[in-house]
């Protein structure tokens, strides 16, 4: 028995997990992070809020576990991705990090396209403004005093790493997402950084994901009743934090993630990049292989938004598209483009907003729950589809995140995509079991873990029954998608 714990810095908030051999969980703690919207198309949060978060979660789990605590063999991290932290010369932050969903930075990717051409090639996609390089330039642009004190740039999950072990650093797979690494090689390219104005001695040190990173601080270690010097392992961005958790590290499997966006990830044995299709693809966090993403901006998110509409949780308002769904009305259901924070893949439309079609006096809010989940699933299936035009082979899928709570939206998701799919156990907890995974080897253990399959809990098919409904309903969405621009 092993034991470690994992920790996943979400968006909306923060999970600590103690797991035995990275998938039993034995303890947990949450925290909510808040997100400050200063204006429409803006995402920020205080980065010292993730540190008193974690730190809280790892009190509640020495207070409830204090034996196991004293047998935890490491420390990982898996976090969001594409946040822009600036760091002053006392490693303090200069202003809030500007998030993965932040949109203020639309003029700067075109900027840094037409500065570097081939820049989709050699990163790991086509300039967003959700990405780190167009943020930099943005702020250059707008708050050029920021830049001037800027001594780091650090990543969501490096900056608790930081206050855990006082040590920076970084790893290709969360690097990947800075458009400041040739993400072929692994390294930091100083031909991007020029191109934003970044110098390369503002960039941590890059080491392998399941590599230590740095040991506890002592008085950490004494606080929490965990071992003096315990390895803290370089960790992993989310994604591929969760598809590792998942039992994903070898070229073939594919992880469909419902969270709060949408993830099409997909293992593979080399760099196929897709910036054509807005496809982002970075080191994987296991050896010798990437990971190929296609993004739906608002996943779970959109049927947050639409359950709001009706006062419901998005709990309850699926139940309601259940049962709308049991009684043979999906046919006369609105058809639902759901871009609230734009399109990603395939079509690349960072301003994009939602779509509607459809609409009569016969609908009601289960009818637009239905619309919600079934657009998500649409917007998967192009999802899949783009990454395969670009040479990825996927041939194992699997799904995890909150959606997955839904039968219909897994039903809906097969189908859409032509494809069985298996849900593993700890499905859930994929984040920090990724994690814990890497925590794990960091202290030492065989490498081939990182490769293990997780047990499947269930299997889903496509519904033979939806089929012909789907079809229809998915040229009336196509048609939506070609309308936005």
């Amino acid at each position: 028995m092993t034991l470690a714990i994992g920790i996943d810095l979400g968006t909306s908030g923060i999970k600590c997990v103690l797991l035995e051999d990275a998938a039993r969980v034995i303890g947990l703690a949450s925290r909510p992070v808040a997100t400050s919207i200063p204006f429409v198309g803006w995402s920020e949060q205080n980065a010292n809020d993730w540190v008193a978060s974690v730190f809280s979660c790892l009190d509640e789990l020495a207070a409830d576990h204090p034996d196991k605590m004293k047998a935890v063999v490491g420390l990982g991290l898996s976090g969001q991705m594409l946040a822009a932290l600036l760091l002053d010369k006392d490693l303090k932050p200069l202003r809030p990090a500007m998030l993965w969903n932040d949109q203020r930075a639309m003029v700067e990717c075109a900027e840094l396209l037409a500065s570097v051409p081939d820049i989709g090639r050699r990163t790991n996609g086509t300039p967003d403004p959700g990405i780190t390089a167009p943020k930099l330039l943005w702020l250059a642009k707008h708050e050029p005093g920021v830049i001037d004190s800027a001594q780091m740039l650090l990543l969501t999950k490096d900056y608790v790493r930081l206050a855990l072990t006082g040590e920076v650093a970084s790893e290709p797979t969360d690097a990947g997402g800075t458009q400041l690494l040739d993400c072929a090689t692994g390294q930091w390219d100083p031909e991007l950084c020029e191109a934003v104005g970044w110098t390369m001695d503002r960039l941590p040190p890059l080491i392998q994901a399941w590599e230590p990173a740095g040991g506890l601080r002592p008085s950490l270690a004494q606080r929490w009743g965990l071992k003096p010097n315990l390895p803290v392992a370089a960790g992993a961005g989310d994604n591929m934090g969760s598809t590792l958790g998942a039992g994903a590290a070898r070229a073939g499997d594919a992880v469909l993630t419902i969270g709060t966006s949408g993830v099409s990830c997909m293992v593979d044995n080399s760099f196929h990049p897709g910036p054509e299709h807005a496809i982002l693809t970075s080191a994987h966090a296991a050896p010798d292989t990437f990971l190929s993403m296609g993004v739906v901006m608002s996943a779970t998110a959109a049927l947050d938004w639409t359950a709001r509409l009706g006062g419901l949780s998005a709990a309850d308002l699926a139940r309601k598209a259940e049962g709308s769904a049991s009684v043979g009305t999906l046919a006369n259901a609105p058809v639902f483009l759901p871009c609230l924070n734009g399109i990603r893949t395939p079509a690349n439309k960072p301003s994009a907003t939602g779509r509607m079609e459809g609409l009569h006096p016969g609908v009601d809010l289960a009818m637009l729950g239905y619309a919600t989940m079934e657009g998500i699933a649409f917007q998967f299936a192009d999802c899949v589809t783009a990454q395969r035009s670009a040479g990825v082979a996927p041939q194992r899928f699997l799904a995890v995140g909150g959606g997955t709570r839904s039968k219909l939206w897994l039903r809906l998701l097969a189908t859409a995509l032509g494809e069985s799919f298996e849900l593993p156990i700890g499905a859930d907890n994929a984040g920090p079991a990724g994690a814990a995974r890497l925590a794990t080897v960091a202290s030492g253990q065989d490498i081939d873990l990182l490769r293990q399959h997780l047990a499947v809990a269930s299997s889903v098919e496509p519904d033979p029954s939806l089929c012909a409904i789907l079809s229809e309903r998915k040229t009336r969405f196509d048609n939506l998608m070609h309308s936005v621009s």
